[in-house]
């Protein structure tokens, strides 16, 4: 080959390459801004749905207690055991049975018979007769709502408040159910019914002339119900779908984005933040809501019914949050950083530790073991998906159910892992005739070459 010929050779390289780099050139040029606009859509949807995530557990919640009448009244059935509800119904019961009785004429409208009972059950009285009257009284009434009456009272008439509910946003109810515009209260009738009775039992016969009082007991109070009427019915009609949309608008932006893996970790955790933040937004809410109510209305035991309201929404916003922590360990775990694989080696090191102590004990898996081996990744799907189901069809499931659903299907897929395993005991001259009839023993030196297999 002459001069000539390697320099045309030369010139033909030279422009090759001045061609590959231009072609690269216009690559990288094209290339950021659709990457980018396919990140940026991605990071919107992820955003979006996180945002979102809030107001479907919110919605859920209030479709839940507003669509299903035996799930509020077991909501609210605690309530008639809670102390501070009891005490605060039952001083709201003596001030209205004090303010119908004559104290001037209380002994006078007694029976001379009577008197020397209703004189030993008012005990001394001292200097007030009206302070020893009203403790007597309140004790009578604190034995009405520490009793199984209370708690029937209690259950129905709650059972007939959830019928109201829808009014108790535009107007008023009749009955024991009363719904006004700024709060939902309960008519305490049929309990100072029972006080009276008892009064009388105990010897205050004037208390059976006292006529029927009725005097309201606060389940809810906010200001201006009425005006809240469309978003709470909106809340109550997207209380399916709305978590179903923040889910699917999550799992888009994972889908779009270039980088998957780390978008569901930060989707995750999204959610998972978005959820720790309604958490702290309802213990924030509380407070203000205490702080707002009217004199007279007893704090201990409106915080008692406001955390037994929002009980299962605090449970679903621990659900939320362990969900999201899990799926984000999950998709690091999986991921190709040193720590990761760090993890995955100890995984596959302690199952092959542990196959290897089954097999020097004795222990074979027949025909299981090629069976898993070969349909390893179906059974792993299963087995996830399964764990999937039993999380969202299971009724009410707290962060506890999350967490074992995890912990089982962790289990489960070490149990996959250790039966797909290659057999160790190819290396055992003794044990080398048992089991595929010697097919193990190859198996098991190509189980050394392979590489670790992940967890999931």
């Amino acid at each position: 080959m002459d001069a000539k010929d390697v320099g045309a050779d030369g010139d033909d390289l030279a422009a090759l390459r001045a061609r590959i780099a231009a072609l690269e050139a216009g690559k990288e040029a094209a290339g950021p801004p659709r990457h980018r606009l396919r990140s940026f859509c991605a990071a919107l949807l992820i955003v979006i749905g996180c945002v979102l995530t809030p107001l479907g557990i919110v919605a859920s919640w209030t479709s839940d207690i507003v669509g299903d009448t035996d799930r509020y009244v077991q909501t609210v059935t605690p309530l008639a055991s809670d102390p501070d509800v009891q005490a605060a119904v039952a001083n709201r019961v003596t001030t209205a049975v004090m303010e119908h009785i004559d104290l001037n004429s209380l002994l006078e409208g007694v029976a001379p018979e009577q008197r020397p009972l209703l004189e030993k059950a008012l005990g001394k009285l001292g200097d007030s007769l009206e302070s020893a009257v009203g403790s007597f009284v309140h004790d009578r009434a604190q034995d009405v709502v520490a009793s199984s009456a209370f708690q029937t009272i209690w259950v129905d008439a709650n059972r007939a408040i959830h019928t109201s509910l829808d009014r108790a946003l535009t107007g008023s109810d009749e009955g024991a159910v009363k719904i006004e515009t700024d709060k939902v209260t309960i008519d305490l009738a049929p309990v100072i019914d029972r006080v009276k009775e008892r009064l009388v039992d105990s010897g205050m016969t004037v208390a059976g002339k006292i006529p029927e009082i009725h005097t309201d007991f606060t389940v809810l109070q906010a200001d201006d119900i009425g005006k809240v009427k469309t978003g709470f019915s909106l809340l109550q009609l997207m209380g399916v779908w709305l978590p179903v949309i923040s889910v699917l608008l999550v799992a888009g932006g994972v889908l779009l984005a270039g980088r998957r893996r780390r978008a569901l970790v930060a989707g995750a955790l999204g959610v998972a933040v978005a959820a720790v933040v309604l958490g702290v937004a309802l213990t924030v809410f509380r407070t203000v809501y205490l702080n707002a109510l009217p004199s007279g209305t007893s704090p201990a035991a409106a915080g008692s019914v406001y955390d037994t309201l929002v009980r299962y929404l605090r449970t679903s916003v621990r659900v939320y949050a362990t969900l999201g922590v899990l799926l984000a360990i999950a998709a690091w775990i999986s991921g190709p950083s040193r720590p990761a694989t760090l993890v995955r080696g100890l995984w596959d090191s302690g199952i092959s530790a542990t196959r290897a102590t089954a097999d020097h004990a004795g222990l074979r898996t027949g025909p299981v073991g090629p069976f898993v081996r070969r349909f390893r990744t179906w059974i792993t799907w299963i087995l996830v998906a399964a764990a999937a189901a039993a999380c969202v069809f299971w009724p009410h499931p707290t962060g506890w159910v999350v967490l074992g659903l995890a912990l089982g299907l962790l289990f489960a897929l070490a149990v996959v892992a250790f039966l797909a395993e290659e057999s160790h005991e190819g290396h055992n001259g003794h044990d080398g005739h048992e089991g595929n009839g010697g097919h193990d023993g190859h198996d098991g030196h190509e189980g050394h070459g392979k590489e670790p297999q992940p967890m999931a």
